[in-house]
């Protein structure tokens, strides 16, 4: 199920599903450690004997965000036992708590009893073994712990605290869990339990006839018992109203630090431009890493999950940053790739947020052969990104405190892995990590890199890189025509495999990574080449449904809902459409033509999910969002193809007047 609510700071992140359901929590670093590995933390409410789970199909529910900040904002509604609550949801934007208001309000005339329970399924450091769960008598709180993780459970209703608590064993020994025991509305106040345990705590009102009352609610973590009562106590003295007042008051800063002029872009489309730079925010840790995804539920149909730093995702999120005004983000995103860049100059396929290897399938060995198990444009994609922060902030101290380190090593591998007579790369494995062969999107990374570290060697007075550099991203660029360009098709090839014989094999399938002939800097987006490509590109990947859009390549396998490949080449990716509209924008020589741009970058906003996550694909039939969500990469492009957006339309603009 995607994630409609996500909420960080960079060292905690918290995400909800569509049913208000709490499904991860990580801590203290994004995307590392899963503490709730996607069990449901349920909210529930019991209201004069009769108790409802507001997962169940009898609630209404609503979700999305205050506007302009960082705060879950939702509604949840039950006739059947009178009662709504409107629900706002934060993590701190510096210390490691989270917390919830809810405004609970009685629809009935008659004065009730009310009860709000709420459910904590962890699994300390994604494992059971050894986790405790307790009453805290000092704090008279509840605290799940394990070694120096602790998760410290409390709240208020006025000036009242718990009304009740439990801890027991859940799935163990024919044990559902302790949240069983919230449904008859009594909670046994079992005061501690180790090894597979959850707890509930609930808290109590007594409202008149349409009255309303605020339940605040919060979970701090930390390291030790010492330090999550410590933040227990900052909670209590500064008030939880305060601290939401505070944590609106900074994302909102945060948010318009740059101002912008959106022209005749409608006000979904602004309101989804601040949306996604606060998603993508709380998917990037603080260490630099940014992640593809958290929402742990894919893996109930993919072997793994998507909590990984690829390189390639990484540097694109880091490149629409900087157009956006973040530049102290990408700055340690490019800090962290000269922390793991391999000893030969190269990227594996991704990492873990500590730096460490992710899993991958990239083999190591072919026909009993050492293989590069690596996608070359993760490595080349750093250096254009980096290039792209040069040119707009100007810092040469950071450039060069990672010329040696990042800069000149990765150069130095794109420029040696080529081959000696064609100037081609040699074969990697593709964007999409399917298939191994070289590249147009490769290729084209590749010279933007090797373009940027001419530009730094000549920044940094070194003449013989600067040559070295500059030659290689020609030879390349001369060999995408040579090679990579069919005049029989007027259209770049996806690619070529190399066949024993020494020469290549063509692969003519029509894939929307072809954009980045012009994205990268290697051909000018009108070139006529150009040009009669992306126009193939559009009226062959295009999705023939009434939700349109546009696919990754023909035929594309990957979550398929579709064998009418003529009019479903594929499911609709949010990034290949947005892919499309940069290159209408880049190619739009008036206001007129650049309106296409604008449409597409509608239509990404039509099929976000209803609180405002952007899916990684949308079903060709249903509109319904598919994969992952929310997708950094999908919320990154539509940031990216925004920005873009905004500079062409000042400058036609400009031009007319």
């Amino acid at each position: 199920m995607p994630r409609e609510i996500v909420l960080g700071n960079g060292s905690m992140l918290v995400n909800f599903d569509r049913e208000l359901n709490m499904r991860d929590f990580y801590y203290p670093q994004v995307g590392l450690t899963n503490h709730i590995r996607g069990h449901r933390n349920k909210l529930g409410v019991w209201v004069n004997g009769r108790f409802s789970w507001v997962d169940d199909n009898r609630w209404q529910r609503k979700l999305g965000y205050k506007k302009s900040t960082m705060i879950g904002q939702s509604e949840a509604v039950n006739h059947d036992i009178g009662v709504a609550l409107r629900i706002h949801d934060a993590v701190h934007f510096r210390t490691s708590m989270f917390l919830k208001k809810v405004d609970i309000t009685n629809l009935d005339s008659q004065k009730r009893e009310f009860r709000i329970f709420f459910s904590h399924d962890f699994s300390i450091n994604e494992s059971i073994v050894g986790d405790t769960a307790v009453f805290d008598s000092t704090s008279q709180c509840v605290c799940h712990y394990k070694r120096d993780r602790y998760f410290l459970i409390n709240g208020r209703i006025g000036e009242e605290g718990l009304f009740q608590h439990s801890v027991g064993l859940k799935r163990f020994g024919g044990a559902e869990g302790t949240w069983k025991d919230a449904e008859d509305g009594i909670l046994e106040k079992n005061p501690i339990a180790h090894g597979p345990v959850d707890s509930v705590v609930s808290f109590r009102a007594v409202l008149d006839g349409q009255a309303t009352v605020s339940l605040y609610y919060w979970i701090i973590a930390g390291k030790s018992l010492a330090e999550v009562r410590q933040g227990n106590d900052f909670v209590l003295e500064r008030g939880t109203e305060r601290l939401f007042e505070e944590i609106e008051a900074y994302w909102s800063a945060w948010l318009h630090k740059k101002e912008r002029d959106f022209y005749d872009l409608p006000e979904e489309v602004s309101e989804m431009f601040h949306r996604s730079l606060l998603v993508i925010r709380t998917q990037i840790d603080n260490n630099g890493a940014i992640l593809a995804a958290t929402d742990s539920d894919v893996i109930l149909s993919y072997p793994d999950h998507y909590n990984y730093m690829w390189p390639r995702d990484g540097a694109l999120v880091a490149y629409s940053l900087d157009l956006a005004g973040y530049p102290e983000i990408s700055a340690k995103f490019f800090e962290f790739c000269a922390r793991i860049i391999s000893e030969g100059g190269y990227f594996y396929q991704r990492y873990n947020t500590d730096g460490t290897l992710g899993s991958s399938w990239h083999p190591w060995i072919q026909n009993e052969k050492a293989l590069l198990p690596i996608q070359e444009d993760e490595t080349a994609l750093v250096l254009f990104a980096l290039g792209v922060h040069y040119d707009l902030y100007r810092d040469i101290e950071f450039i060069e405190s990672l010329y040696q380190p990042l800069i000149i090593r990765a150069a130095d591998f794109l420029i040696a892995y080529r081959d000696p007579v064609t100037k081609l790369p040699l074969p990697s494995y593709d964007l999409w990590e399917e298939r191994r062969g070289i590249f147009t999107f490769t290729c084209s990374a590749v010279y933007g890199a090797l373009t940027a570290a001419t530009s730094f060697a000549s920044l940094l007075k070194d003449e013989p890189a600067c040559r070295k550099y500059g030659t290689a991203a020609q030879e390349v660029r001369d060999a995408m025509e040579r090679f990579l360009y069919c005049p029989q098709l007027d259209r770049f090839l996806r690619g070529v495999y190399p066949l024993k014989d020494g020469g290549y094999e063509k692969d003519f399938t029509l894939d929307s990574s072809l954009y980045g002939l012009f994205e990268f800097g290697a051909f000018p987006a009108g070139d006529p080449r150009v040009t009669a490509t992306m126009n193939d590109v559009r009226e062959n990947l295009w999705v023939k449904s009434e939700v349109g859009g546009l696919a990754r390549y023909s035929d594309d396998y990957y979550c398929k809902k579709s064998d009418d490949i003529e009019c479903i080449p594929g499911n609709p990716w949010i990034i290949c459409t947005l892919w499309l509209a940069e290159w209408y924008i880049e190619a739009a020589a008036n206001l007129t033509e650049l309106a296409q741009g604008r449409h597409l970058i509608e239509w990404a906003v039509k099929y976000a999910l209803p609180g405002g996550a952007l899916p990684e694909q949308v079903h060709p039939y249903t509109g319904e969002g598919l994969s992952v969500a929310p997708l950094t990469w999908s919320h990154s492009t539509f940031v990216l193809a925004v920005e873009k957006y905004l500079e062409k339309y000042s400058s036609l603009k400009g031009a007319v007047h």
